[in-house]
């Protein structure tokens, strides 16, 4: 997949901006503050529709305009399309392809898989346990439609019991009939989105552990984890009967605290170095290391599983990582093909120096 042609009108700091690209590499140079990263968000929005900094939709257009617009000219394998995704003041986004309207924004993620990586990374580590499952349902959502839909429907599921819990708190009445209504769904949505994130964690591991060998000449070892809920007491067998034992076991527990306490939206990744969690023994370096190696596993995956080639955004990272990694980082580049490359910088001859290293095409942009 390549992005042939993109237009952004209104669009953060953006007034109106438009770019011819390489289909290898394409660098964007210029001061802190000049719109970098935000043409990045705008190829972010493209893939999964939404801002990867987590900014809401209308925050993104450009002060005392009324609308954003992002118009992309995409090159896949056969054809070419044309994305728009336009945001007003008041009222609804809409994402289009070739001038038809998606009824369902979750039918668009995975046509143009990215990957991003980027300073904010580093809250994948330290952060709670939400900021990295939403990393791995953006990871699985590119690859597997149904599964966007399943995750959606549980969480409108939790959303209805919560609220439920919360009105018989406030009225002090209790009617556990009414409660048990959301167990089938729940179960069944929430053990298919069970066995998808197990199954993606297991194949994920072994790649990030390759490229964090590759990275750091390997001195220590890492490893990624899927903690849940379900896995005590799972039988492939019978896969919903270990959800319902467990809304059933924490229904008291439910009542009190009024929130459903159990389930796979308290699951979590568990991030290790030597057996140990890495946010508690890793260095700046090594946490760093295992970022770009757990970004780089999570490209290779989705290339592997959809067939397409994910585009790849690097934002600001040659500032972040010493010489020894980033010449590690290219090499990979070199060697995986990893596609359709933009890059953000502000030193345009260290940028002009890391892509001679690189044997591919390029174009760089002053912003």
């Amino acid at each position: 997949m390549i992005i042939k042609k993109l237009s952004l009108y209104n669009f953060k700091n953006h007034s109106e901006k438009k770019f011819e690209f390489s289909p290898q590499i394409n660098c964007f140079v210029g001061n802190n503050g000049a719109g970098k990263t935000n043409i990045l968000d705008a190829m972010h929005y493209l893939s999964v529709g939404k801002s990867f900094l987590g900014n809401r939709d209308f925050s993104n257009i450009k002060k005392d305009e009324d609308f954003f617009t992002i118009d992309a000219e995409i090159q896949n394998e056969d054809s070419e399309d044309i994305i728009k995704i336009s945001q007003p003041k008041e009222g609804k986004k809409l994402v289009k392809k070739n001038d038809k309207s998606y009824d369902r924004l979750s039918d668009h993620i995975g046509y143009l898989p990215s990957v991003m990586i980027s300073p904010y990374d580093s809250n994948l580590i330290s952060d709670s346990g939400e900021s990295r499952r939403k990393f791995l349902d953006s990871m699985i959502s590119q690859t597997d439609s149904g599964y966007l839909f399943d995750l959606i429907q549980y969480q409108k599921t939790i959303q209805q019991r919560n609220a439920l819990l919360k009105y018989f708190a406030k009225n002090r009445v209790w009617d556990k009939d009414s409660l048990d209504i959301y167990n089938d769904p729940i179960t069944r949505f929430g053990t298919k989105i069970f066995e998808k994130r197990k199954e993606f964690v297991e194949q994920l591991n072994p790649i990030v552990q390759n490229f964090y060998t590759i990275i750091s000449g390997g001195k220590e070892s890492v490893s990624v984890y899927y903690q849940a809920d379900l896995a005590e007491g799972y039988d492939p067998t019978y896969p919903e009967t270990a959800f319902q034992e467990l809304l059933a076991q924490s229904v008291e527990r439910d009542r009190m605290l009024t929130y459903t306490s159990k389930g796979i939206h308290k699951d979590d990744l568990l991030f290790e170095m030597d057996h140990t969690l890495i946010k508690k023994i890793g260095s700046q370096g090594q946490q760093k290391s295992f970022l770009i190696s757990l970004k780089l596993a999570q490209m290779s995956l989705i290339k592997e599983l959809t067939h397409k080639t994910p585009i790849l955004l690097l934002d600001d990272i040659f500032d972040k990582l010493d010489d020894s990694r980033v010449s590690q980082l290219i090499e990979l580049v070199n060697q995986e093909n990893f596609g359709q490359i933009f890059i953000t910088d502000t030193h345009k001859e260290r940028t002009e120096s890391v892509v001679k290293k690189i044997n591919e095409e390029s174009i760089i942009f002053e912003v």
